[in-house]
């Protein structure tokens, strides 16, 4: 018997895949451009061929820098096709931070929007073999190009795809190996970045069609960015497997959404909750219509109890999904039936996930007290590049990852995000759950934001320092933001300390930057 061949498992075979069922159906749409299954596969041969040329192996990390654009998917399918590892850098983050992650991936090719050339030479690493210049359409169109100053390395994009013909032959890359490099986002200190296996995308992509009715009709806006899970993981990949259309939009905005959902018939999104609540105060929100909506996902933190009420009762199901970098991302996710009675919870987990509480003895079986999450499924991190040591630290049983998340269960198996364990405050021998406090203090209409951090207290041990952020033209002081807190918490939960700041700092992807209001409280 003649033996097969070796198979292409990796997520860069699936282009190719889809374009042999389906190769006729849109696969992408930015604009006025968009790329049929076929379409796609042919370029995604061409930027592997193209990888190649420069010197890409297997193994080897292609970078990628740059706002949401089809050249992110085609460098994605691309690497991974070749057997190279995909890594998503954010483009808001300053030219140092983005120095250190290109520093500590150390990557063979360079890919960026020619928008950001002005930062390369401060973060061009040595690594770097080759730069790839994305340059906007109509540049190309003008003949007109954007070269950063990388000397001899830099190359368009376009130009680039030219020289080569569509790679024919392609190495063997398995479920196990890595294909994907996200940095988590720091908002505890230096961002590690979490290696994403072929395998962790794929499951991930399983449990999501085994929790959400994802169908070949689907019309999806990919709206977070690329370079955070959500926007790669919970509608974006799932769509492409099914054989959907993927509407690629460059960077958020509230009123191009609700109109892209009003005009194009918009089926299905993902998004941080900061999206959710941009777009229900919109002036454009009464007037937008979203009847063609049957699927919005959200995850990254929680989401205020009144937007996540705005969106069920204009009649779309928002469904939180929660999870981690480090899970690709999913663990839980709400069911359809359910999420409206049950709007700030994060549903049941995954399908092929299993999830158990921490304890130092090991892991127990989750109740309804809250307790440490650990996480085990195929869609779990393989660890952090270059980082045995906290690798190993991440999972204190084997194939358990801690995931620091305190989380409680209902009695229908739905569990409650509770809040973060480093973030919890022991107060005199109290647990107070942030997270607890934060949401009772954002019912106050006047309050758009709170944060909760702990800060040293000679009796106490760790009291807490509550920020809060005002809506524009508000008017609420200590007196009336105390006795609202007092009227729903037990005392020793209300914090000691309250600033009313015009804004909490944030990431890139809308989480609160603790560390940041820890620094201040300490200081303060």
């Amino acid at each position: 018997m003649t033996a097969l061949p070796p198979q292409n498992l990796g997520l860069g075979t699936w282009p190719h895949r889809r374009a042999r069922i389906t190769p006729d159906a849109v696969a992408l749409v930015q604009g006025h451009r968009s790329l049929t299954y076929a379409g796609l596969d042919e370029r995604v041969r061409r930027v592997a061929a193209a990888l190649s040329a420069a010197g890409v192996r297997p193994g080897d990390r292609v970078a990628y820098l740059g706002p949401n654009d089809i050249s992110t998917f085609e460098t994605f399918f691309g690497a991974g096709l070749l057997g190279a590892v995909h890594v998503a850098l954010n483009t808001r983050l300053s030219a140092a931070e983005i120095a250190y992650m290109l520093d500590d991936c150390a990557p063979t090719v360079l890919v960026h929007a020619a928008s950001l050339a002005h930062l390369v030479p401060a973060v061009l690493p040595a690594s770097v073999r080759r730069v790839l210049v994305v340059e906007d359409v109509k540049d190309v169109e003008a003949g007109q190009h954007v070269l950063p100053a990388a000397g001899e390395t830099a190359r368009p994009f376009e130009a680039a795809l030219g020289e080569v013909e569509p790679l024919a032959e392609v190495p063997a890359v398995g479920l196990d190996d890595p294909c994907l490099v996200l940095y988590t986002s720091g908002t505890t200190g230096r961002p590690k970045g979490a290696v994403l296996t072929h395998g962790n995308l794929t499951w991930n992509t399983v449990n999501q069609l085994a929790h959400v009715d994802v169908l070949s009709t689907e019309r999806a806006l990919c709206i977070a960015p690329l370079f955070h899970v959500v926007g790669l993981g919970q509608v974006t990949l799932p769509t492409l497997f099914k054989g959907g259309s993927v509407e690629v939009l460059a960077r958020f905005d509230a009123e191009v959404v609700l109109s892209a959902v009003s005009e194009r018939g918009i089926t299905s999104f993902a998004c941080v909750p900061t999206m959710l609540q941009m777009m229900c105060e919109h002036p454009a929100w009464d007037g937008s219509d979203l009847s063609t909506l049957r699927t919005v996902i959200y995850g990254g933190s929680p989401v205020q109890e009144r937007v996540a009420v705005a969106w069920h009762r204009r009649g779309v199901q928002v469904v939180q999904g929660f999870g981690m970098t480090e899970a690709a991302p999913g663990v839980c996710m709400q069911i359809r039936d359910g999420a409206g009675g049950k709007p700030v919870s994060i549903g049941p987990p995954h399908f092929f996930v299993d999830v158990a509480g921490h304890t130092a003895g090991g892991p127990v079986d989750l109740g309804d007290a809250p307790a440490e999450l650990l996480v085990r499924g195929p869609n779990v991190f393989a660890g952090y590049l270059g980082r045995a040591e906290e690798s190993a630290e991440a999972f204190p049983e084997p194939g358990w990852f801690r995931t620091g998340d305190i989380v409680r269960r209902d009695g229908d198996g739905w569990f409650y995000a509770v809040d973060r364990a480093k973030d919890m405050i022991i107060s005199g021998g109290e647990n107070i759950y942030p997270a607890e406090v934060e949401a009772v203090a954002v019912q106050l209409d006047e309050v758009a934001a709170a944060a909760v951090v702990a800060t040293p207290d000679e009796r106490w041990g760790e009291v807490g320092h509550a920020y809060v952020e005002l809506r524009p033209g508000a008017d609420l002081d200590e007196d009336r933001f105390r006795a609202h807190l007092l009227a729903h918490l037990a005392r020793y939960k209300v914090p000691k300390y309250v600033t009313f700041v015009e804004s909490l700092p944030r990431n890139a992807t809308g989480k609160i930057l603790r560390v940041r209001l820890r620094e201040a409280a300490r200081a303060d």
